[in-house]
C-alpha cells in the first residue's frame, strides 16, 4: 500500500479532529495550506514578523494624486518608531514583531538607532512619473536584492510567518497603475480614493493617472514586471514584490495586506506564479480595485473590515487566525484519544 501524500495526511488529521467534517470552516483550510508550505502535519508559527516597507513617490510632490502632504511618510515612519500607529498597537495586541523599513522615503533618518528600524533606502524617492521613469532597472533590482537578503536574515533568525505592509503617500496611485497594467483594465477601473480624498481629489486623480497612463503607454504592456515597476512603481513597492519572492524561497508562511501589497503580488506573482502558494490574504480593502485583485489571484481573504489604512494593518489581525489554525490541528483531541466516537452504529 502507497503511503498518503502528504496532502491527504494533513487532510486525515483535520478531519479526525473531535468535530464535524468541515465544521471549522477556512481554519481548515489554513491549518492544510499552513502544513502544505512547511511540509509537515505538525505546522507552527515561529516569531511572525511585521514588516512595513516605506518610501516617496516623486508625484506625491506636485498634489495631484493625493490630499496629504509627501511629508506625511516620514512623519508615520517616526510615528511608527514611537510605538502610535495602528499597526504598532496590533502588533502588541498579538504579539507580532514589527520592523520598519526605508525603502526610499524623501528623509533624512541620519544614524537613527532603533531596533525596530531597518535603513534599506535605495534613493530619497521616486521620480515624477507624469514626467519620467519612476526609478532605473538597476534600482528596481537593488530594491528586489535587498528585500529578499532582508527576509532570508529574518528567516534565519527562526522566523516563519511573514506579514506585509506599506507606507507611502501618493502610493496607491502606483498600485492602480499596476493593477491597469497587470490585469488589462482601463486604468479608471482601478482609482480609489487612497487615503482622505474628497470628490474633487479623486477626480484630480483619475485625469493625472489617466496622463500617465498614456505617457507611458500602459496598455502595451508586454516587457515584464520589472520594467513596468521602473516606469510607475515604488521603491516600497519593489521592495514587498521582493520579500514575497524571497519569502517563498524560505517556505515562509506570507500574510498579504491590503491594496498596495497586493498590487506588490501582482508584480511578484508576473516573476514567480508558485509564490501564491505561500499567500494567505489577509481581508478584503475597502480601496477600490482591490476586490478585482483578489479575484484575478483567484484569492479568498480571511477578513471584510472595509479597512483602508495600509501599515499591516489587516495583516496583523490576520495572524491570530492563523495561529488558531496551527493551534487546533497540534493541539485539540482527536476521536481516538478523546475516546469519543465519530460514527453512529
Amino acid at each position: 500500500m502507497e503511503p498518503l501524500s502528504l496532502h491527504k495526511q494533513l487532510e486525515y488529521e483535520i478531519d479526525q479532529k473531535t468535530k464535524p467534517i468541515g465544521a471549522l470552516g477556512r481554519l481548515e483550510e489554513i491549518a492544510l495550506q499552513v502544513g502544505l508550505i512547511q511540509k509537515t502535519i505538525h505546522p507552527e508559527l515561529q516569531s511572525p514578523h511585521l514588516l512595513v516597507f516605506a518610501a516617496d513617490h516623486g508625484i506625491a510632490a506636485t498634489g495631484l494624486v493625493n490630499p496629504y502632504p509627501q511629508s506625511v511618510t516620514a512623519q508615520m515612519v517616526l510615528n511608527f518608531l514611537r510605538g502610535g500607529a495602528a499597526i504598532n498597537v496590533f502588533c502588541r495586541q498579538h504579539q507580532v514583531q514589527l520592523k520598519v523599513v526605508d525603502a526610499g522615503v524623501n528623509y533624512d533618518f541620519g544614524f537613527l538607532n532603533h531596533p525596530e528600524f531597518i535603513n534599506a533606502k535605495i534613493q530619497k524617492g521616486t521620480g515624477n512619473y507624469l514626467k519620467e521613469n519612476a526609478m532605473s532597472i538597476e534600482q528596481v533590482d537593488a530594491a528586489i536584492q535587498k528585500a529578499e537578503q532582508l527576509i532570508t536574515h529574518i528567516a534565519q533568525e527562526g522566523c516563519n510567518c511573514i506579514g506585509i505592509g506599506e507606507m507611502g503617500i501618493g502610493n496607491t496611485s502606483s498600485a492602480s497603475l499596476i493593477m491597469s497594467a497587470v490585469m488589462r483594465l482601463p486604468v479608471d477601473q482601478c482609482i480609489g480614493r487612497g487615503t482622505g480624498a474628497d470628490d474633487q481629489h479623486v477626480r484630480t486623480k483619475v485625469q493625472t493617472l489617466e496622463k500617465v497612463y498614456e505617457f507611458h503607454q500602459l496598455r502595451n504592456y508586454s516587457n515584464g514586471p520589472k520594467e513596468l515597476l521602473s516606469k510607475i512603481g515604488g521603491f516600497e513597492i519593489a521592495m514587498m514584490a521582493g520579500a514575497y519572492l524571497g519569502a517563498a524561497k524560505q517556505n515562509m508562511v506570507i500574510v498579504v495586506d491590503g491594496f498596495i501589497s497586493t498590487a506588490a503580488v501582482l508584480i511578484a506573482f508576473e516573476l514567480n506564479p508558485g509564490i501564491i502558494d505561500n499567500c494567505i490574504f489577509a481581508h478584503t480593502s475597502g480601496e477600490k480595485g482591490h476586490e478585482q485583485m483578489l479575484e484575478y489571484l483567484k484569492a479568498r481573504p480571511l477578513l471584510n473590515l472595509g479597512l483602508r489604512l495600509g501599515e499591516g494593518t489587516g495583516a496583523a489581525l490576520a495572524i491570530p487566525l492563523i495561529r488558531s489554525a496551527v493551534n487546533f490541528l497540534n493541539e485539540m483531541a482527536s476521536f481516538k484519544s478523546a475516546g469519543v466516537s465519530n460514527k453512529i452504529s
